[in-house]
């Protein structure tokens, strides 16, 4: 199911709200800039919600319209005028998103796992990059990692561990291991 504009900035205003990161340019309205770097939508929560392993790519389209009837009511209820060229999510302040959320994913709300299952893919997007191979994440500067301190591969590409966690060996290799690590 493909996404309108309107969707599309509504789950990215939802993703930046869990894991800010800083505008794409100056006319990004999805995105709040709350922070520096980059956030779950430079990190790809979009494309890892729009995997099927996900099995939310389907119901995204009905989601980010959820989310915004939602607003409606939350902007009623607090008195906020939104402003009426962005969907209702993205019209919001980074503080009243937080509080749309806050709302949704608090124990007892009847929708709760689906707002916790996309807040759940937005982390995942950004503590992994699970929609990348480690080594495209890589390449192409995933934020996540980055911000986390994921080690590079060495030179050729492989991850290698001189130094041991514990400072000591815990097993010793198998006697066919080959000399790149991998298993005979």
């Amino acid at each position: 199911m493909s996404l309108t504009d309107e969707q599309t900035m509504t789950l990215e205003a939802y993703a930046d709200t869990i894991i800010p990161g800083e505008k794409r340019g100056p006319d990004d309205r999805a995105i709040a800039g709350v922070a520096t770097g980059g956030g779950a939508v430079a990190a790809g929560a979009l494309d890892i919600l729009q995997t099927e392993a996900g099995g939310l790519a389907a119901v995204l389209g009905g989601l980010a319209d959820m989310l915004d009837k939602h607003v409606l009511a939350y902007a009623e209820e607090h008195g906020i005028e939104l402003d009426p060229t962005a969907p209702p999510f993205v019209a919001l302040s980074y503080q009243d998103r937080v509080g749309v959320v806050s709302m949704l994913c608090r124990p007892g709300h009847p929708e709760k796992q689906m707002w916790v299952n996309l807040a759940m893919f937005s982390n995942m997007a950004f503590d992994t990059g699970a929609h990348l191979s480690t080594a495209r994440a890589f390449e192409t500067g995933h934020p996540g990692l980055l911000h986390l301190g994921f080690r590079r591969p060495d030179s050729d590409g492989l991850w290698r561990f001189p130094e041991y966690s514990y400072r000591r060996p815990l097993a010793s290799p198998h006697p066919a291991t080959t000399p790149s690590g991998s298993p005979a």
